[in-house]
């Protein structure tokens, strides 16, 4: 209605043009007004969503006791459905990038972690024990036959390996920080922090897994993170340091879209708040706060920004009065999980937030 009035002179406003029946389409819905929500538990306590297997699935984890279930649930159809039952406390569940596999860290002990990798249908393909106090992962979105692993002692002192589902085994790595991200199919990037000169800033390094070659990129970076070949780094705006930049490059490290926004600080470092990308959209979604001061103090909300990278156009404004918690797109781009246990689904198009457990 809003291009037809536009395209109409004052007369034609008057007596608006009707389209042929042929022409008409019916109504559409929403994507939230099309959900059975909320989630009907089968069995045991609600833990926490694991992440989209599709655009109308989503798996959630229940615990009853000491043992954990992992659900398939059906948005359209409000059904639930059993992949998976362990006798152990799940801690985590990650689902791959192409959703093709379910990562499951279940935990027999304290000191003990239980790497379980499921297909969709619940069909167990590797199993690995690893001895460990906490264990992080990042999936090979380049080939998701692996997985790198780093696995934590009481201590925090860690080891990395690379758990490899076609040779069901696990090779350990020698890398000098924990938390990497992939480059490329043998390629890591990670920030390298010297532990003796505590900084807000270190190098970003990239390292080649197959040639021992490692590489800076740029000398202080905050915090990074990579989409399939794309890389974002989050700065410091040297005329103000209040704000953070954030900037993003093409594979050949080509910058092609930054923007800045208020900064937060904390005690030892900066808040970067959630974020996530949906990359055959080129939509970046994260939360920005409505001004720059101190993390513990800040009590102003957030607003909840989607940003085209495609286009390089302003964000567009989701909500605002928001508390910065995890979020995570739907493939469509059209919704996201949100909250510290993905318990909330939010449409962005009807800008609704749905509730998926009754508590």
């Amino acid at each position: 209605m809003t291009l037809l009035l536009g395209a109409c002179t004052s007369k034609e406003q008057q007596k608006p043009k009707i389209p042929a029946k042929n022409e008409r389409t019916k109504p559409t819905l929403t994507v939230g007004s099309e959900w059975k929500l909320p989630i009907s538990i089968p069995e045991g306590e609600f833990d926490r969503l694991g992440g989209w297997l599709s655009e109308d699935e989503v798996v959630y984890i229940t615990n009853l006791e000491q043992t954990s279930n992992v659900y398939r649930y059906h948005l359209l159809t409000g059904k639930s459905e059993l992949i998976y039952k362990t006798e152990h406390p799940i801690v985590t569940v990650q689902i791959s990038p192409t959703k093709k596999y379910i990562l499951i860290h279940s935990s027999p002990s304290s000191y003990e972690g239980l790497i379980t990798i499921i297909d969709t249908q619940g069909t167990e393909k590797m199993k690995e024990s690893i001895p460990s106090y906490e264990l992080a992962f990042e999936w090979n979105p380049y080939n998701e036959e692996q997985v790198l692993v780093s696995k934590f002692n009481e201590d925090w002192t860690f080891q990395l390996a690379l758990l490899d589902m076609n040779k069901l085994n696990t090779k350990e790595l020698s890398i000098p920080q924990p938390f990497i991200k992939w480059m490329g199919e043998k390629k890591i990037a990670y920030l390298d922090w010297d532990e003796d000169n505590p900084t807000l800033f270190a190098p970003l390094t990239v390292s080649d897994l197959e040639k021992g070659i490692e590489q800076t990129l740029f000398p202080r970076v905050l915090q990074f993170t990579t989409f399939n070949g794309k890389l974002m780094t989050v700065t410091v705006n040297e005329q103000d340091q209040t704000n953070a930049v954030y900037s993003f490059f093409d594979k050949d490290l080509k910058e092609y879209f930054s923007f800045s926004q208020p900064q937060l600080t904390k005690f030892s470092d900066w808040l970067v708040p959630f974020y996530d990308y949906n990359d055959p959209l080129g939509q970046f979604i994260t939360f920005r706060p409505v001004k720059s001061g101190e993390a513990d103090s800040y009590s102003d909300g957030f607003e909840l920004l989607l940003y085209n990278l495609k286009k390089g156009s302003l964000p567009k404004v989701i909500m605002a009065g928001m508390d910065n918690e995890p979020i995570n797109f739907s493939p469509s781009g059209e919704a996201i999980l949100y909250g510290n246990r993905f318990e909330k689904i939010i449409d962005l198009n009807a800008k609704k937030i749905y509730e998926l457990i009754k508590e």
